[in-house]
């Protein structure tokens, strides 16, 4: 571990995760390609350089995109109903993925808009109103020094914490990350096919997303996932199938899963919507594997964003869209039949 330096002449920050190695290269540790990079050379998120044998966040402190949510858009859905959460993202991503919705700024390697400090950014959140901060819209592994720096912020002045990510992290960041990380929603995409993850994402396959899960919560994180369901592309059964087993393995039957609807965007604009009949029959087959708490997401309205008992069959969380309208848990418990249900409030 270094500690983290400001260099004012550009305001860079040296990183935390990384190795020397010789000849001036270093090995950055942020994320799972553990890109090795020579001198002067930017990893393949674009943000994290080598400069003169040092590793460097370039985009520390210039938050691209910032926004106030309710936590039911991230989603998280069984914690903190209706909270309101002040999200932030960069530019730069360690994924290539061809159907983003944030590209313009995931896609942009480009550093170097006004510096926020740490405590600025929990400033700005406690004045919106937000009780929780999420880190967003691009991968918040690749600018993990900085978003550890609000989150230990954040957490001092009362505000909780929360990754939307890919689960393509390295024990190393899980280990950051536990540092200030109240929850998680990992993000699965095209039923986690390795097909679908080197030919739209450019990544060799989903496999090390199951550890992160694991590790997240070996650390005490809440985590939920979301898969999105990409039509023609990314929703086969077989590997739907595949994908759920492991996240049974690995996270139990209470973890909550979405399936998520897809939009066309930027280099995918010719694939459809996902149709409502696809998602229904994702949801099922999870059911039938045993799921607890699984949700359709992107569908406003449709009957599967509620929160039912998985004993009385009850609607004990009840949604419209990204607005939570009653809870009907006390206490841990369903309200109608008094079945444990893993909520926090």
């Amino acid at each position: 571990m270094r500690t983290i330096v400001l260099l004012y002449c550009g305001i860079k920050v040296q990183a935390a995760l990384y190795t020397a190695m010789d000849k001036g290269r270093v090995r950055c540790l942020a994320c799972r390609r553990y890109c090795i990079l020579g001198s002067d050379q930017r990893g393949f998120c674009g943000v994290r350089a080598n400069r003169a044998g040092s590793l460097l966040l370039e985009n520390y402190g210039q938050p691209a995109a910032v926004h106030l949510d309710p936590i039911e858009k991230k989603p998280v859905l069984h914690a903190h109903p209706g909270s309101k959460i002040f999200s932030i993202g960069t530019t730069g991503c360690n994924y290539a993925c061809q159907y983003c919705q944030n590209w313009q700024i995931s896609q942009d390697k480009s550093v170097g808009s006004d510096f926020i400090r740490p405590d600025e950014i929990v400033s700005h959140a406690i004045k919106s109103g937000a009780q929780g901060i999420a880190y967003t819209y691009n991968e918040p592994t690749i600018f993990i020094e900085y978003a550890r720096d609000i989150g230990l912020e954040a957490r001092s002045r009362g505000l909780f914490n929360i990754f939307v990510t890919n689960g393509y992290e390295t024990p190393e960041s899980v280990k950051m990350s536990a540092e200030f990380l109240d929850f998680a929603t990992v993000d699965f995409k095209g039923n986690g096919a390795t097909e679908f993850y080197r030919k739209y994402i450019s990544v060799p396959s989903a496999e090390p997303i199951y550890e992160t899960i694991s590790l997240m919560l070996d650390q005490g994180i809440h985590v939920e996932i979301t898969d999105l369901v990409v039509p023609e592309v990314g929703d086969r059964v077989n590997d739907l199938d595949i994908m759920l087993r492991k996240i049974m393995d690995t996270a139990g039957s209470e973890v909550p899963i979405s399936f998520l609807r897809f939009h066309p965007d930027y280099r995918m604009m010719d694939l459809p919507v996902t149709t409502v009949e696809t998602l229904e029959s994702h949801w099922q087959h999870a059911v039938d594997m045993g799921f607890k708490y699984v949700y359709i997401g992107n569908v406003p309205g449709h009957r599967y964003q509620n929160t039912y008992c998985p004993a009385c069959k009850n609607i004990v969380v009840r949604r419209d869209g990204f607005k939570t309208n009653y809870v009907r848990i006390a206490h841990g418990r369903c309200e109608f039949c008094h079945e444990k249900i893993p909520y926090i409030m």
